[in-house]
């Protein structure tokens, strides 16, 4: 099972560096690719803060336009079950985010996103892990995920 982090889902729905690795990636899979309400939650604030970063400058961020239209093409993936929401014992996952954090955040800096989504991914039961993000891949393979794209 495999279970993507939101450097994943960006590469998905905006052009990247990364988008066709992603892209690829989602072309050879058969079945909807899990995700938790939390990966969404992160993944639509970032629009967000994005749209707010171009309003402030226009050589950041990128437009409300291009945010709404990323936000129609998630639903579109979340009706059509290219992508799944799994229900998740957040308590569960809470307690396995507070080991990782007492284990490897002052050693290794990482962000309480990141571990909640590789806490997530275990409590799934994933054995793949998609990033692009190296601190997060780091993360992902301390715990025996295999760290794909």
């Amino acid at each position: 099972m495999n279970f993507p982090d939101t450097s994943f889902l960006c590469s998905l729905y905006r052009k990247q560096v990364h988008s066709p690795r992603a892209i690829a990636f989602m072309a050879k899979r058969s079945g909807p690719l899990p995700v938790s309400s939390l990966l969404l939650l992160e993944f639509r604030q970032s629009l967000r803060l994005q749209v707010r970063l171009h309003t402030k400058d226009k050589t950041r961020g990128f437009t409300r336009n291009e945010a709404s239209q990323m936000l129609r093409d998630l639903q579109s993936d979340l009706r059509t079950k290219v992508l799944e929401i799994m229900p998740v014992d957040w308590a569960a996952v809470h307690q396995t985010a507070e080991e990782l954090s007492e284990r490897y955040t002052e050693s290794k800096g990482h962000r309480l996103a990141d571990i909640l989504h590789v806490a997530t991914a275990l409590h799934l039961g994933a054995d793949e892990f998609l990033t692009f993000d190296g601190n997060q891949k780091t993360l992902a393979e301390a715990e025996g995920l295999t760290v794909k794209v």
